[in-house]
């Protein structure tokens, strides 16, 4: 089982709570690791403080990030800091695999990726992140998490960590 940072907009907290309730919980598919679902939320408005707190509790033992697609996670700060801080890789923190999975109440006409992952999704074969549909099973989530693990290494090279951070949310 892979250890693995769940990234989301606070409005998705419920579904993202059931995707770790079925997954997690349920199958024990991963060990998940989410502010605010399975972890206190870090309270301040500094975002150097933010993100160190994010890298030392919860990227430096996971190895995948799963970015939740909700309709305005595209739009959020905190999501762009925790797929910069996912991607980086240095002495203290590995760089994880990165992957997307649309949540159930997401149509598929208002499915945006946050931009960084959109940055190294650039097709379904071509990128270093994959982003998919809700997992119908367990087996299935499985093999979405090995692929996105396994990417660390096969893909790495592939990684564009370049784009500015958010400074602020964006409109949805």
């Amino acid at each position: 089982m892979h250890k693995c940072f769940i990234s989301y907009h606070k409005t998705d907290e419920q579904e993202v709570s059931d995707f770790v309730t079925e997954f997690d919980e349920g199958r024990e598919v991963f060990i998940a690791r989410a502010i605010g679902v399975s972890q206190d939320i870090i309270d301040s408005d500094d975002s150097n403080y933010i993100m160190r707190k994010v890298r030392e509790k919860y990227l430096t033992d996971s190895t995948v990030t799963i970015v939740m697609i909700g309709r305005c996670t595209w739009s959020r700060r905190f999501v762009d800091w925790e797929i910069a801080s996912s991607l980086r890789n240095d002495p203290n923190n590995k760089r994880s695999g990165l992957m997307a999975i649309t949540l159930p109440s997401v149509s598929s006409s208002s499915r945006t990726l946050p931009a960084r992952l959109k940055d190294n999704w650039k097709s379904e074969s071509g990128g270093y992140a994959r982003w998919w549909k809700y997992p119908s099973s367990a087996t299935g989530l499985e093999d979405m998490i090995e692929e996105a693990y396994d990417a660390r290494d096969t893909l790495g090279h592939l990684v564009d960590n370049s784009r500015r951070l958010f400074g602020s949310n964006r409109d949805c």
